[in-house]
């Protein structure tokens, strides 16, 4: 018999034992405590003009170099035709009279058909070409003599025409006149080529030959392009910081970004070179510039549309300390302060106001409401402190009102973030620029980063942050596994909001055939743009921002990776809703019971947002957009307690009524 008995006992025990391991761990969530004020402002959107985002991307223009100011002043043109002779074709200059726009192009013409002379624009990288789309050609011109009609077309690969229309120049009074002429595609192209053929014997000077799809954002003439602000609509950002990035810093002074240079009518924008044109030697861009038909107008003009903050990067007097590290003399700053101070009276000066009217002659009499305004871009060591004490000085003499964000360097850790950091916080500066790109482990390791800072000091704004899976030049991929790491860590964000104020992913976009830096949040080509895993984790965060960070624990403290869980929650005190947000990390399903305490009731019925794969590497792609995308569910609650089962690798939105 005790032969018998002592074997059942411990298979018994060990049943008992595996049962209690197996027992559904619970999580604690409490509406009632409210530890902090999320910010209006709180998930935005970081935009550079890297990757062509803005020139061959956001930037609707398709031809490259309108203006003939690149380098070489016929890139992205070339010409041919039987007639056609040297001399043909000048570039002159006239940069006495027209400093900011001095190149234009003077054409002789020989002949009646394409045969003769055409000159073609290879656009960004070629052009998409819609059927059934309008597109709006327009020209400043100058002729004296008889007149030469230009023939536009859009063509394919052959030469064939898919599109055209002709400009009958009017006026041959030897000034600078416009002239517009619109015309139907009748095919679907990812990469067409536009051509131009002149029909009569004659000479004619032609600047900024434009090209424009007309369905634009808001169908503005000469905007942006729609599908790729409608994603960052979609996302309901808090705020647009622009126009970067380094490039705000310049290789040297001189290629640094002036915001006062891209303001006012686009013919008089002084075109620059871009700084990643080649900064990456794996992926050189000799023809990337910037046009500035995206200029700081067109940016606050984005954010307004998009019912974001504008929040403006400007140089501090240092150039990229990893190029020249190029510095203004300290007494000489004053020309930098005063274009800050000039951008407040911009973006909120009455119409009476010297700046304040030129956005009002731009098309926007009303303020644009700026608050805050960023001081250098990942700027580092004494000699950007020394500057930012003369911006902060002089600009809250002025604007006491306007928040200034400051530039923690490169890194989150070492010698330099540790200086800066100190300093900053001793000085209380508003907010505190952090940027992190780190492997997907870095962001897991580091979600309870802000879970000791000072509640009561500087803010911290999570500036530029994207989890890599490789390297910048080794092939990072935009997968799940960097995007589950960013929703891990976010949970981190999210908790301390009494800490962090602002959060955004960077880079923003990437064109497929122009791009120098991956990962991003955006892929687009000519025609088409999809969302990465990582756009769709931004977007959930955003769209179930709420308003009060609440106390969600397990085993009496936050959730941080304990068992592959990362955990925050909410409560949106306008729809009086929970929402939780959730992480398994991990390959494996786990199970959850959210235990809701506190004196509120649940509504009987809530959803689940769920943005999973069942493998880590998945990626989205032009042929699969929405490979790794949210999938809603329906949700029964009874009672305050609800069961959760977390798939692997998932990212769960738990969205309830409050009563």
């Amino acid at each position: 018999m005790k032969q018998i008995t002592l074997p059942i006992i411990a298979i018994l025990a060990f049943i008992q034992l595996k049962v209690v391991a197996q027992k559904t761990k619970t999580i604690d969530v409490n509406p009632d405590q409210l530890i902090a004020a999320v910010q209006p402002e709180m998930w935005g959107v970081f935009f550079e003009d890297i990757n062509m985002g803005a020139d061959g991307g956001i930037y609707a223009e398709l031809i490259k170099n309108r203006s003939f100011e690149f380098y070489k002043p016929l890139m992205g043109w070339s010409a041919k035709g039987k007639k056609y002779k040297e001399g043909d074709l000048l570039v002159l200059n006239r940069k006495d009279s027209k400093e900011k726009n001095p190149r234009y192009l003077r054409v002789t013409s020989r002949g009646n058909t394409p045969e003769d002379l055409s000159l073609t624009n290879e656009g960004f990288r070629g052009i998409g070409v819609k059927k059934g789309m309008t597109y709006d050609f327009s020209v400043l011109y100058r002729a004296a003599g008889p007149q030469v009609k230009i023939h536009v077309e859009l063509i394919d690969t052959t030469g064939k025409v898919i599109g055209s229309g002709v400009l009958n120049p009017l006026d041959n009074d030897n000034k600078w006149n416009k002239g517009t002429v619109s015309f139907k595609a009748v095919e679907t192209l990812l990469k067409a080529k536009f051509r131009m053929w002149f029909e009569g014997p004659g000479q004619i000077d032609l600047d900024i030959i434009s090209l424009f799809p007309t369905d634009t954002w808001k169908n503005r003439k000469g905007g942006l392009r729609a599908d790729m602000v409608q994603m960052l609509a979609d996302m309901k950002p808090g705020f647009l910081r622009f126009p970067g990035g380094c490039i705000v810093e310049g290789h040297d002074l001189s290629s640094r970004y002036q915001w006062k240079k891209t303001v006012g009518p686009f013919e008089d924008r002084e075109l620059l070179v871009n700084r990643w044109n080649t900064e990456f030697a794996h992926r050189p861009t000799p023809d990337y510039y910037q046009t500035f038909g995206l200029g700081f107008f067109e940016y606050f003009q984005l954010a307004d549309d998009i019912g974001a903050e504008a929040l403006p990067i400007l140089n501090c007097g240092m150039a990229c300390q990893f190029n020249t590290a190029e510095l203004v003399e300290l007494e000489d700053l004053g020309p930098y302060i005063q274009d800050a101070i000039d951008l407040i009276e911009f973006a909120n000066g009455g119409v009476e106001t010297t700046w304040g009217k030129v956005r009002a002659d731009m098309g926007h009499p009303e303020p644009f409401n700026l608050k805050k305004i960023g001081i250098g871009n990942e700027n580092w060591g004494p000699q950007y402190l020394e500057r930012l004490a003369l911006f902060t000085e002089a600009i809250k003499a002025k604007h006491p009102e306007i928040k200034l964000v400051a530039s923690s360097g490169t890194d989150p850790v070492g010698e330099r973030f540790d200086l800066l950091n100190n300093a900053l916080r001793k000085a209380n500066t508003d907010i505190i620029d952090e940027h992190y790109y780190r492997s997907p482990k870095w962001f897991l390791e580091n979600a309870n980063r802000y879970d000791n800072y000072d509640r009561n000091g500087s803010k911290v704004f999570a500036g530029e942050y994207a989890a890599h899976s490789a390297g910048v030049a080794k092939g990072n991929k935009s997968n799940w596994e960097c995007a589950l790491a960013e929703a891990a860590f976010m949970t981190g964000l999210e908790r301390n909001a009494a800490v962090v104020n602002m959060a955004s992913y960077a880079p923003l976009f990437a064109q497929a055939d122009g791009w120098q830096w991956t990962p991003d949040l955006v892929w687009v080509d000519n025609l088409n743009v999809y969302g990465t895993p990582s756009y769709y984790v931004q977007k959930l965060y955003s769209l179930n921002k709420g308003t009060n960070v609440i106390s969600i624990l397990e085993d009496n403290k936050v959730i941080s990776g304990q068992d592959s869980v990362y955990a925050s929650a909410v409560i949106d005190q306008a729809t009086k809703e929970m929402i939780i947000k959730i992480i398994n990390v991990s390959g494996t399903e786990k199970s959850r019971d959210i235990n809701v305490q506190g004196g509120k009731k649940l509504a009987s019925k809530g959803s689940l947002t769920i943005l999973n794969s069942a493998t880590i590497d998945a990626e989205n792609s032009f042929e699969n957009a929405i490979n790794v995308s949210p999938k809603e569910e329906k949700l029964s609650v009874k009672g305050s307690c609800i069961p959760l089962r977390l798939k692997p690798y998932s990212f769960t939105i738990v969205r309830v009524g409050l009563k």
